[in-house]
């Protein structure tokens, strides 16, 4: 009970004019408040309740990085020692070393960031123009196109796999970053249905009268675009662009189905981690009792290594990311 509440019972109690029932009720009123709420006012069984289940969904997802963590900071005496639990004996950086250069870092966080950002950047620009001429503007079929959109990211995308590879392998597309870029430019990039109804719902929701004093003053709709719809939909813009970049960096059979292929130098962070093991022991040879052979902690620690630019991402974006994802009532995934 808070000390307002305590000090306002304890006045009660005081108070001579009351009888004992009286000061009962009023007693039992104000525990009824403070445990059930009242009004818009949580009570205090309500807020214990959302609190328990905030901290149990973020053990959930905490759970995995922070074992992670642990795990890669065990040497091999730590990690055969099951009396060493959530800490080390030591901080043995040796497994980030091993990681890295396992990894194959610096060309492969290339290649990530090429797979991610570029595809990304288009991705949202032509997402929000498509999601802008379905909120604002009438057209034939529109709502046949509409559906179209809906039904081709209905469509599971295993179906369509095989006989998209054999277009863009008889464009030339395979082998090189075109095969991300070029179907992001036309609207076709990973879940660009997704996006193209972020936007259209967020200019759907943007007053008309707008963009109609705009074109009273002689604006033409490319600066109703750019001037108007743009500086509105900015947490639009943040949350898919987040969104779109993370699918595209955690995107591994695309990747490798279009990459690896072909012949090509470009590889990413998730690819080479997929062949960690094997990389590994072309690179530490060892018989079956020496000191080279990879463990769990090498493993985590490559692991680490991987999904560490997205944490640094988010990290440093989370204010507004949140900020946008309350402005633009979406649920994240």
């Amino acid at each position: 009970m808070s000390a307002k509440n305590a000090t306002s019972v304890v006045t009660v109690l005081k108070n001579d004019t009351l009888n004992t029932k009286q000061k009962m009720r009023l007693i039992k009123l104000r525990m009824e408040h403070f445990f059930l709420g009242f009004n818009d006012r949580k009570g205090f069984l309500m807020q214990l309740v959302i609190y328990l289940l905030l901290l149990g969904i973020g053990f959930v997802y905490l759970y995995p990085i922070l074992y992670m963590f642990v795990t890669s900071m065990k040497s091999l005496s730590d990690l055969l020692d099951s009396a060493i639990n959530w800490i080390p004996s030591s901080l043995y950086l040796s497994n980030y070393k091993q990681a890295y250069e396992v990894l194959n870092v610096r060309p492969a966080l290339l290649g990530s960031l090429q797979i991610a950002l570029f595809p990304t950047l288009l991705q949202v620009a032509v997402a929000s123009l498509v999601g802008y001429g379905f909120a604002r503007f009438e057209f034939p079929l529109k709502k046949f196109w509409f559906a179209l959109m809906i039904i081709s990211f209905i469509i599971p995308p295993q179906i369509t796999m095989m006989p998209t590879y054999r277009l863009f392998s008889t464009l030339g597309l395979t082998g090189s970053l075109l095969a991300f870029i070029v179907p992001a430019s036309l609207g076709q990039g990973l879940n660009s249905t997704i996006f193209i109804l972020i936007f259209y719902q967020f200019f759907k929701q943007t007053p008309r009268s707008l963009y109609e004093a705009a074109e009273v003053d002689g604006a033409s709709q490319f600066t109703n675009f750019f001037k108007i719809a743009i500086p509105m939909a900015v947490p639009a813009f943040i949350v898919s662009f987040l969104f779109s970049f993370v699918w595209y960096w955690n995107e591994t059979y695309l990747t490798s189905l279009y990459l690896t292929s072909s012949s090509t130098d470009i590889t990413t962070i998730l690819l080479q981690l997929q062949s960690f093991s094997q990389n590994y022991e072309t690179l530490y040879p060892a018989t079956e009792a020496g000191p080279n052979k990879i463990n769990e902690g090498i493993k985590m620690a490559g692991t680490m290594v991987s999904i560490l630019p997205l944490l640094i991402t988010y990290f440093f974006l989370q204010r507004y990311f949140v900020e946008s994802v309350d402005n633009t009532g979406i649920t994240g995934e």
